[in-house]
């Protein structure tokens, strides 16, 4: 049976101390600067000093659930105890933390490091993939990556961190986008280049952006559409659609579907879904932490590393930096 710790008691722990509850593994203590939070959890230790928690505790595994200018240095205090990590997305807030994380991983190869990109094992996801990889449909022509939510200015206010680029990295495209980026690499492979576009539609005074859009070329040729934004009115379905030679694939509002010969979609699989307000996000958080459980009891390596995590960090970069400097830019290696 595995020890777990949990870092930061924000609003995305919520997920993971679910997960935890419902796994084989124990939770042993919880860590958050906010002393108000001490009971967030009943009859666990709870600390306000992460360096003591790894020092006085057994621990097999920590989640790290805290602001992404955090991540490298709590993963790396971490990883010198020779405890394996489950860190929520990004893997950091900027290129250069996401390559040290890298390296650490690299420098460290018997202790894990598990993105939360959970949305690779939605079933929806996990199905399409199996439907190109076949062959059946042809290669890749194009792929479609809408996110359309919304934030309120509240989102930023009650945790200033958020509208910050120092801490956060960014905004639409690093706190909400990131899977779908993510995905779209996954499915299309290389990125060649990147033409970017990021703006701010509202008076939000935060120094992130809202809104992003991209033309993505990829070195199998295939072309790729990104647009994200909070500016919606509501939280609209996460829309993913691939183009192949011989099919067209959409997953929207949780559902797979193709579209047959006479432009009909057909219905191929449904994801389970998370109940709540939140249901958007999806509901693989938990098999994603089950599994990464498995694979340290087993030390197999069948989950989502720091260098997987890197590749849509790289790309939100690469928009980033096209949209700044007017230009395409090239990731070809």
């Amino acid at each position: 049976m595995l020890n777990v710790a949990l870092i930061g008691l924000g609003d995305v722990s919520k997920i993971h101390l679910s997960a935890i509850k419902n796994s084989a593994a124990t939770l042993v203590a919880i860590c958050d600067i906010d002393e108000s939070l001490k009971n967030v959890v009943s009859d666990v230790p709870f600390y306000t000093d992460y360096n003591e928690m790894l020092r006085d505790e057994t621990i097999d595994c920590v989640h790290i659930c805290l602001p992404h200018h955090l991540h490298y240095e709590v993963t790396k205090a971490c990883v010198d105890h020779n405890v394996h990590v489950f860190l929520e997305k990004p893997l950091a807030n900027h290129i250069e933390g996401g390559q040290s994380l890298v390296a650490l991983e690299e420098e460290n190869r018997e202790v894990k490091i598990c993105l939360s990109l959970q949305n690779r094992y939605n079933q929806t996801f996990e199905r399409l993939q199996t439907l190109i990889h076949s062959g059946e449909y042809g290669k890749i022509t194009g792929l479609k990556g809408l996110v359309t939510w919304y934030r309120p200015k509240t989102y930023y206010e009650t945790k200033p961190w958020r509208g910050k680029m120092k801490y956060a990295g960014g905004g639409v495209m690093i706190n909400q986008a990131i899977h779908t980026l993510d995905l779209m690499q996954l499915l299309a492979g290389d990125v060649n280049t990147i033409k970017g576009s990021i703006a701010n539609l509202l008076d939000y005074e935060i120094e992130v952006e809202d809104t992003a859009s991209a033309n993505i070329q990829f070195e199998n040729g295939a072309t790729g559409l990104f647009f994200s934004t909070i500016t919606n009115a509501a939280n609209s379905s996460v829309e993913l659609q691939v183009i192949c030679e011989n099919g067209k694939f959409t997953i929207k509002d949780s559902i797979l579907t193709q579209t047959n010969e006479e432009g009909r979609k057909e219905e191929i699989i449904e994801d389970d879904k998370m109940p709540g307000k939140k249901f958007y996000y999806g509901a693989s958080h938990e098999k994603l932490i089950h599994q990464f459980y498995t694979c340290i009891q087993e030390d197999t390596n069948d989950y989502v590393k720091a260098k997987d995590a890197y590749k849509s960090l790289e790309m939100i970069d690469a928009i980033r930096t096209s949209s700044i400097e007017n230009r395409t830019i090239s990731l070809k290696k």
